[in-house]
């Protein structure tokens, strides 16, 4: 067994706090604010800018860590620091709500533009973990960006009809949930065209 392989995989938890931890920062923060009387009416702006600081912490740890900041943080940095900023800028909390709006929709676009340039995105990050046919890669793209597309609209539909409070608590677990639900949904399509890898054949030596 090589030594790459019977090494333990730390990453997965690390990857996961960078990915998720900042909005999970984000929603604790804004409801402990809302609970200090002083500092209740101006919770969701200084929750969006504790937003924005751990997000850009989180692309300097991968930095700092890796060497290289994974492109989907880059895209999650520049739209988080943008939306977030004009938030704070315009005392408007309009714009930190429609943030995962722009971000699905800016995945599914994207997802539907590699397809289309034969530079299919989820077989690039997907395609060390299965072996499938071009023909099944393009549908799981196709309905992962249709997924995007469909949190895009979820979310619309929850920041037009709850109040601040509400969708600050809910909107990530909610599109969250919904893409788990999908993810595990593509198993049986992945496991009835996943090819194993045949071993690499030895010669025997006695």
């Amino acid at each position: 067994m090589t030594e790459q392989t019977s090494r333990p995989d730390t990453g997965s938890s690390s990857q996961l706090l960078i990915d998720f931890g900042p909005v999970g920062v984000f929603v604790v923060a804004y409801n402990v604010l809302l609970r200090l009387p002083a500092y209740k009416d101006d919770a969701v702006y200084i929750a969006t800018g504790i937003f924005v600081v751990t997000t850009l912490a989180a692309m300097a740890y991968c930095l700092w860590k890796r060497g290289r900041i994974p492109p989907v943080l880059i895209v999650t940095g520049v739209i988080v620091t943008a939306f977030g900023g004009l938030t704070i800028a315009l005392h408007n909390d309009t714009f930190i709500k429609i943030k995962p709006t722009v971000a699905n929709l800016f995945y599914a676009v994207a997802i539907v533009g590699s397809v289309v340039m034969r530079e299919n995105v989820i077989k690039l990050l997907f395609k060390h973990v299965f072996t499938l046919p071009d023909r099944i890669w393009t549908v799981l793209a196709l309905r992962w960006a249709a997924l995007f597309a469909g949190l895009a609209i979820v979310n619309e539909v929850m920041r037009q009809q709850m109040t601040t409070a509400d969708w600050v608590t809910w909107h990530f677990p909610v599109l969250m949930g919904l893409m788990v639900v999908f993810a595990l949904a593509q198993t049986p399509l992945i496991m009835k065209h996943h090819v194993e890898e045949a071993p690499a054949s030895t010669t025997a030596s006695d």
